[in-house]
């Protein structure tokens, strides 16, 4: 019996929006949702959709073997809060630039 693929991408044919602090911080009617073996869903949203402004390229930075290098961001003093795959490995080129957020309790 063939696996489940551990990452599925799936347009979301809504608009989703995410507040924190009481702030508009996305709006997006072409996110995307990303569903990983072991994790929650997380919606990507195009970068040109998110208050890019009000957040702040943070020093850390990891590596994931199923997507590629990834690049946090910060909101006020609420660190690592967001991240987007610049350059993503082969296969997941679809997340390219577009940043998603902790905390799904927020959107």
């Amino acid at each position: 019996m063939p696996h489940a693929p551990r990452i599925e991408l799936h347009p979301v044919n809504q608009r989703v929006q995410l507040h924190m602090d009481g702030k508009l911080i996305a709006d997006s009617t072409q996110a995307l949702e990303l569903r990983e073996t072991g994790y929650p869903p997380r919606h990507y949203f195009p970068r040109e959709e998110v208050r890019m402004d009000l957040l702040t390229t943070s020093e850390t930075t990891t590596y994931c073997p199923f997507k590629g290098n990834t690049v946090y961001f910060s909101l006020g003093d609420q660190q690592n809060i967001a991240w987007s795959y610049e350059q993503p490995i082969e296969g997941m080129e679809a997340i390219a630039g577009r940043v998603a957020f902790g905390g799904e309790e927020n959107e």
